[in-house]
């Protein structure tokens, strides 16, 4: 139970097959109290029955797209909930529309935008952290391997990941003086909601199953429990980190291949 009487805030949840979900759960199963924000209220009430399996807490609304939504949640939080240990961001977006053929083709408008969701929600967010964390803390973002290497019909995502690891890195740098932990988690090809938008996204999976040294994808499980653990004090040394969690698919130079 490492996370007895931790207290920490969930941002993203989109359904039970999204990676936030995996994370809540083995939270949960380690002792946290989770809090969660939604974008909208349509948003909300989708999740509405998923938040109330990790307790009975109000859904913040917290668009993080708008100027002053973050902070105005975060205040909220602190009003009703009190201070907090850590935080997940696990939020990103581009118009799928735009995830196919040349990356050039990515408009300037999908490109703010990505830009702005994906990446710049999280420095806002740890903008107004240490305030949740007087006493210290931990915030964990989501990233992947496109920010490091081209994968096809990744496009702007690819852009909005590696902005978003290089800010982790300055975030830690400027939290540290707060006690305040930042670190990434660059997940492996795992089926999620936001996965659907890239194109043959499924050919992906077949082809990183057969490259990882343990021939399998990751689940939801390996990234829950890998966060868990970044979140907790077991990695009280730990901060400004891009920690892989794929099975070992960016193995470089190695290759195998599918038993008949």
């Amino acid at each position: 139970m490492i996370m007895q009487g931790k207290k920490g805030l969930i941002m993203g949840l989109a359904n039970k097959f999204s990676i936030a979900y995996g994370i809540a759960e083995s939270l949960k199963s380690q002792g946290a109290e989770l809090i969660f924000t939604s974008q909208t209220e349509y948003f909300k009430n989708k999740i509405s029955d998923i938040a109330k399996e990790f307790g009975k807490r109000e859904i913040i609304l917290c668009d993080v797209s708008k100027d002053g939504e973050i902070e105005k949640a975060f205040d909220e939080i602190l009003q009703t909930v009190g201070n907090l240990d850590f935080i997940v961001h696990s939020i990103a977006f581009a118009d799928k529309n735009e995830l196919t053929g040349k990356y050039y083709n990515t408009s300037r408008a999908n490109f703010l935008n990505a830009m702005n969701v994906s990446c710049f929600s999280f420095t806002e967010t740890c903008k107004y952290a240490p305030k949740l964390m007087p006493n210290g803390g931990s915030l964990v973002t989501l990233t992947y391997y496109g920010s490091e290497k081209v994968v096809p019909n990744y496009n702007v995502m690819a852009l909005a990941k590696s902005a978003l690891e290089t800010s982790v890195r300055y975030l830690a740098t400027d939290l540290g003086e707060s006690h305040v932990r930042v670190n990434a988690i660059s997940a492996g090809p795992i089926k999620t909601l936001a996965a659907s938008g890239v194109g043959e996204f499924s050919k992906i999976l077949e082809i990183e199953r057969f490259r990882s040294p343990l021939r399998r994808n990751v689940t939801q499980k390996d990234i829950g429990d890998a966060c868990t653990f970044l979140l907790s004090d077991m990695a009280s040394g730990i901060t400004g980190e891009i920690i892989h969690v794929d099975c070992g698919c960016n193995t470089v130079g190695v290759k195998f291949e599918p038993k008949s």
